[in-house]
């Protein structure tokens, strides 16, 4: 369960209410459509294998040389593919190019590299996920008529299919290619299948930012953390879970059933929220529950504080506050997760330090925005300071930031009294928690005010950045 979608910015004096995690199909065609025609399409595949081919040079060169390849290739896709390509007569602007276009691609590896150089497989696998997995979908899309999405019509089935089914095997085998084999993860071909099929969910997403972004730092987190997985803590764990799995689906239950009937969420937010709070509780028992509730609770408190004047302007949420299944999944699904990791890894201080991170995120997005937009009717553009109108995304608030910030302590304060962390990790937690809501508010300034992401993917990015900054940092510093 999940407390109240959360606006696209933090500290901030705007609503929460916004476009849903995904575009309804009228408006979707009109922002995710391809760009640019079919040979524009073949020459972002070919432009693909291309940079792939230095991906073989992992086990020789320096991460840093890699790097410097990829830059490479990140200016030659501005100054000399377009004009192959003739994109210029589609109008493509340098800025264009890189959300959007070729350039796009080229920066992913970039970021992919510097992120994540520490460890090749991650690099490797998803950087072949992305050229191949991308490719084969492209043309599968292209050749073959199918079934559509339900949330995206302009791809298929087949084609969500045909990118985990190509990104699986190539990943799994430029993996085996980087590393030696003593450095090789065991179960590498399922942690790349794994991967491959985070990544055909994500590339099917109906934004118009590249794809290429929301695979490569994703699913290099997500593999990342798969590689953690420890058959040791695991069969440790086992002896708790047969009665936690029934304490938590009755506890769930219960949570679920009861913020339906108080209209809290609707149908669907029951369902996806039971789901996710069983996974929560699965994580720490009762102890990490709680800290899921107290977020609900700040969170419905803070819509319902207000909620008439708010109405009155046209900034209260939507269906009276109630929640559905892309506010649950936004808001909540990475704190699932890594709670879920807790019980799959050694480091588990480190994931529930992740856990407390991503729900004081989401905690701290939430009331800041419900409080600022009925306290404050004026908010401020944290890219420009330029005065807006409350509810604009990416608008701060002196009232927003105080009551966010009170809440991101608030959040981190009971996980730290319930023992889930110690006092480094709600130092830990505290500082991710932030910097999630900054990076909230400045994609909300930028790319959700240009329309090249949803309401609920700048959610779940931000909570996803806090709990990957957490466990990060908890990593590096002993947890």
């Amino acid at each position: 369960m999940v407390a109240p979608a959360r606006a696209l910015y933090c500290f901030s004096a705007g609503r929460a209410q916004g476009p849903p995690l995904l575009h309804p199909e009228g408006k979707m065609k009109n922002q995710a459509k391809d760009y640019s025609p079919s040979s524009d399409k073949q020459s972002q595949i070919l432009a693909r294998l291309a940079l792939l081919g230095l991906a073989f040079l992992l086990p020789v060169l320096a991460w840093g040389v890699m790097a410097a390849a990829a830059a490479l290739a990140l200016l030659f896709s501005f100054l000399i593919l377009p004009e192959v390509a003739e994109e210029s007569q589609h109008g493509r602007t340098l800025a264009t190019n890189l959300l959007e276009g070729t350039g796009a691609y080229a920066l992913s590896v970039l970021l992919l590299i510097l992120i994540f150089h520490r460890d090749l497989s991650v690099v490797a696998a998803v950087w072949a996920m992305l050229a191949v997995g991308s490719g084969v979908r492209a043309v599968a899309d292209e050749l073959v008529s199918g079934a559509k999405l339900p949330w995206n019509p302009d791809k298929s089935w087949i084609g969500l299919v045909a990118f985990a089914l190509a990104g699986a095997p190539a990943a799994w085998f430029l993996a085996e290619w980087a590393l030696a084999p003593p450095a090789r993860p065991s179960g590498l071909f399922a942690i790349s299948a794994l991967t491959a099929a985070l990544g055909a969910v994500m590339e099917s997403l109906p934004m118009r930012l590249h794809s290429s972004y929301a695979d490569s730092l994703l699913c290099g987190g997500f593999m990342s953390c798969l590689i953690l997985f420890n058959h040791w803590a695991w069969a440790g764990n086992l002896p708790f879970l047969r009665l936690r799995i029934l304490l938590a689906i009755v506890v769930s239950l219960i949570f679920a059933l009861g913020a339906y009937f108080l209209r809290l969420v609707d149908r669907s937010g029951a369902i996806a929220g039971f789901l996710l709070a069983a996974a929560i509780y699965l994580g720490y028992g009762y102890k990490s529950f709680l800290v899921l509730f107290a977020f609900f609770l700040l969170g419905s408190g803070a819509t319902r504080l207000g909620y008439a004047s708010k109405a009155a302007v046209g900034i209260a949420e939507r269906r009276g506050g109630a929640r559905s299944w892309r506010e649950a999944l936004a808001n909540a699904s990475a704190a699932a997760f890594f709670a879920m990791f807790s019980l799959l890894t050694l480091p588990q201080a480190a994931f529930l330090a992740a856990f407390v991170a991503a729900l004081a995120e989401a905690a701290g997005d939430t009331v800041s925005s419900e409080i600022g937009q009925w306290l404050s009717p004026r908010a401020y553009l944290i890219t420009t300071f330029r005065a807006v109108p409350a509810g604009e995304n990416g608008g701060i608030s002196a009232a927003g930031s105080a009551a966010g910030l009170a809440a991101v302590t608030a959040i981190v304060a009971f996980g730290y009294a319930l023992g889930i962390c110690n006092l480094k990790a709600a130092v830990i937690a505290m500082t991710a928690a932030v910097s999630g809501n900054l990076f909230d508010s400045l994609l909300g300034a930028t790319l959700e005010r240009q329309g090249l992401l949803t309401n609920g993917i700048v959610n779940f990015a931000s909570t996803s950045l806090a709990g990957g900054l957490a466990l990060a940092l908890g990593l590096h510093f002993g947890l």
